[in-house]
């Protein structure tokens, strides 16, 4: 595809991937960029190198893990945030990470200050399925 045909998630998910491969030299397996009115979210599946899987092992590993991640993320999410603003043409104020080292996800959330809450679920849902009636089966 060439980018001019992206949607600006497309464009996001491609530039996070990259950013992703350089900040750490390890590529996400794949990366989710969804939008909810002010507050992008982008999931970095399968984000987390061997190594890193193996120190979360342990709850010390854990929070080594997640701390790393975090002061990686605060010392280079400029150069991101910049490459957001540039694709959606909208200044981003605020920017978090968190890991979860059971799966090896990074939750990076670009939001105006409100709270938000990720869940990650234990598999995909169709659309057809989002959009239905909300009760499980």
């Amino acid at each position: 595809m060439e980018k001019s045909t992206l949607t600006m998630a497309e464009q996001i998910a491609l530039v996070v991937s990259a950013f992703e491969q350089q900040r750490t030299g390890h590529p996400p397996k794949s990366v989710n960029v969804v939008l909810g009115d002010e507050t992008l979210v982008i999931t970095l599946h399968g984000a987390l190198t061997p190594a890193e899987k193996a120190l979360a092992r342990t709850p010390a590993g854990i929070a080594q893990l997640q701390e790393f991640h975090r002061q990686l993320f605060n010392n280079s999410s400029d150069i991101l945030r910049r490459e957001i603003e540039r694709i959606t043409g909208v200044k981003v104020r605020e920017a978090a990470a968190e890991v979860e080292t059971n799966t090896g996800t990074i939750v990076q959330v670009f939001t105006t200050g409100t709270v938000v809450q990720v869940y990650l679920l234990a598999r995909g849902m169709s659309a057809d399925a989002w959009s239905g009636s909300g009760t499980g089966g």
